[in-house]
């Protein structure tokens, strides 16, 4: 009987130590997962905040390289933040010193903001609020802004937007977009607008970036643009659309537009119109070809253009007795045109005969070809650029100053 209560006594303590531990380690089960997500929820908090000390070391170094090329950036406020899954960098009244042109032109907003999402770091997207401010620096006009400036233009807009795909040093796309952008001139010691759209945006992706043959394409967006003060063919609302490809380029840093231009004639380089779009009213012209620029700063090239309401068109221009008078000199009587256009249409003739005005459109109309373009009659003509001629068929329209 003793030994028997010895036994249990035993079995019984022996058995405790293991009863006491299945609890610790259920509890070691349920803790190890909450753990796990705590380390790296740490983790993830270390490396972001290192990488955000990186991408802030890398704006500073990024800004004193480009200070260093004539354009300088700075911010009255900046800030980064976006934690945890993407670096949203801020930055209050932006500005751009570009000290590299003549003038030097200092370009002020009101606020910026760029993020990029953590897993795809080489995406940028930005929204920019206006207005934006373009002034000449250098010129004492108002003592109270240091440096002195004086305002050439402003714009503004509802809603603008930009995405960069590509590494810093190897930009690979750009989209720019602008909802109802507005743009103002100075004159008379005032902002006075200047033109107004519903819609612009510019697309442009890197084809090649081989130094001396590097390669862009471009591609342009308007809807509902006019600029009434600036030419009356412009007061109408006008959509616009071109799709063109610039190849020889020398280098894709930033740069004015002059010198691409210069660098385009001195690596024998292409702008070719793939595709271009333009309506107004009744008015419609596309155009494709291809462009060159001479060493001496000229356009050089042919455009075929299709049109839709040439008569309106050369009229808007104000190329009417200017066309008119050419035809004169070259024997292109009102008669001889209304006769080839009775041999082309009868009757068409009669009606030129009856509105001395569409001399010019019936004339040019017969030296191109006639076509159809969104269902309607067109005609297709070479709008050619030479030495600083600007012809319309065999017809000179103007003259053109050097590019550069």
């Amino acid at each position: 009987m003793t030994q028997r209560y010895d036994d249990q006594m035993r079995i019984t303590e022996l058995d405790r130590p293991a009863r006491s531990r299945r609890p610790r380690r259920r509890l070691w089960l349920i803790a190890s997962p909450l753990i796990l997500v705590l380390l790296l929820a740490a983790g993830w908090s270390a490396f972001w905040f290192y990488a955000s000390a990186q991408a802030t070391a890398r704006i500073a170094q990024w800004q004193e390289r480009e200070s260093q090329a004539g354009r300088t950036f700075a911010c009255a406020t900046q800030d980064i933040g976006g934690f945890p899954f993407r670096f949203e960098v801020s930055c209050g009244e932006p500005s751009l010193e570009l000290s590299n042109l003549r003038p030097e032109i200092l370009l002020a907003g009101k606020f910026t903001n760029i993020v990029a999402q953590i897993y795809d770091p080489t995406l940028l997207i930005g929204e920019f609020t206006g207005p934006l401010t373009v002034a000449e620096l250098g010129v004492p006009a108002n003592a109270s802004v240091l440096p002195p400036t004086r305002p050439m233009f402003s714009a503004n807009w509802k809603l603008a937007r930009a995405s960069l795909r590509g590494l810093p040093g190897a930009p690979e796309r750009l989209s720019i977009v602008f909802d109802s952008p507005e743009l103002a001139r100075m004159a008379r010691a005032a902002m006075e607008p200047v033109a107004a759209a519903d819609r612009f945006e510019l697309h442009s992706r890197v084809l090649s970036d081989a130094p001396g043959n590097g390669a862009v394409e471009i591609a342009l967006r308007l809807a509902g643009g006019a600029a009434p003060t600036l030419n009356t063919a412009l007061a109408q609302p006008t959509d616009a659309d071109a799709d063109v490809k610039i190849s020889g380029i020398r280098d894709l840093a930033p740069k004015p537009l002059a010198t691409y231009l210069r660098e385009l004639s001195e690596t024998n380089g292409r702008i070719e119109i793939v595709n271009a779009r333009i309506a107004q009213a009744d008015i419609i012209v596309t155009g494709n070809g291809t462009l060159g620029v001479t060493t001496d700063g000229m356009l050089d090239g042919q455009v075929a253009l299709t049109v839709v309401g040439l008569e309106r068109l050369i009229k808007l221009l104000g190329l009417e007795d200017m066309l008119n008078q050419q035809f004169a000199q070259r024997g292109g009587s009102m008669d001889k045109i209304a006769s080839g256009l009775d041999r082309l249409l009868p009757g068409l003739g009669g009606a030129v005969r009856s509105n001395s005005g569409t001399i010019a459109a019936a004339g040019i109309a017969m030296l191109g070809a006639p076509t159809e373009l969104e269902g309607k009659k067109a005609v297709t003509l070479p709008l050619k650029f030479s030495a600083g001629l600007v012809s319309l068929g065999p017809l000179q329209i103007g003259r053109m100053p050097p590019v550069f």
